[in-house]
């Protein structure tokens, strides 16, 4: 576990949706203030926008990894692509549920059907795996990070 993970995890029970979280730990990192990062991944939380689809901790990484290391020339996106899908790989392997699609990783066969999200209540938090989820989201792009050292400026 980093500190990264811990950040995430803490704040998914102050209310942010799961990208927030993520996007929140490394926000000094990718040089954003913690209100523009929130900000910035705000509508990726639920699997984008509660529709269920990709999980919100994951896209996270995907923010952090783009705005970390990504490139800005045509010509290098298959570097990018690469690299979110050994991340997704990683992800996949190490959260037990084998995915990265938020339903189910929920267990839910379809989304709700709501852009309204459920309160966060003591029972809601125990029937959901998203603070552990986005803690290991964290984690993973703090190895990650680790691993690729950024070139200082």
């Amino acid at each position: 576990m980093s500190v990264y993970g811990d950040k995430a995890y803490e704040a998914f029970f102050k209310g942010y949706n799961c990208s927030q979280c993520v996007a929140l730990a490394f926000a000094s990192e990718m040089g954003l203030t913690e209100e523009q990062a929130l900000k910035l991944a705000s509508g990726f939380g639920g699997g984008f926008g509660r529709m269920r689809e990709v999980c919100g901790a994951f896209s996270g990484i995907t923010l952090v990894l783009g705005a970390l290391y990504g490139n800005t020339d045509p010509a290098k996106k298959t570097q990018t692509y690469t690299e979110i899908q050994a991340l997704a790989e990683q992800y996949k392997e190490r959260n037990g549920g084998g995915s990265i699609i938020c339903r189910e990783l929920l267990g839910l066969k379809q989304a709700e059907g709501t852009p309204v999200a459920s309160a966060r209540t003591p029972e809601y938090y125990k029937k959901r795996p998203c603070p552990e989820l986005v803690r290991l989201a964290a984690d993973i792009m703090a190895e990650y990070i680790e691993q690729h050292p950024l070139e200082q400026k």
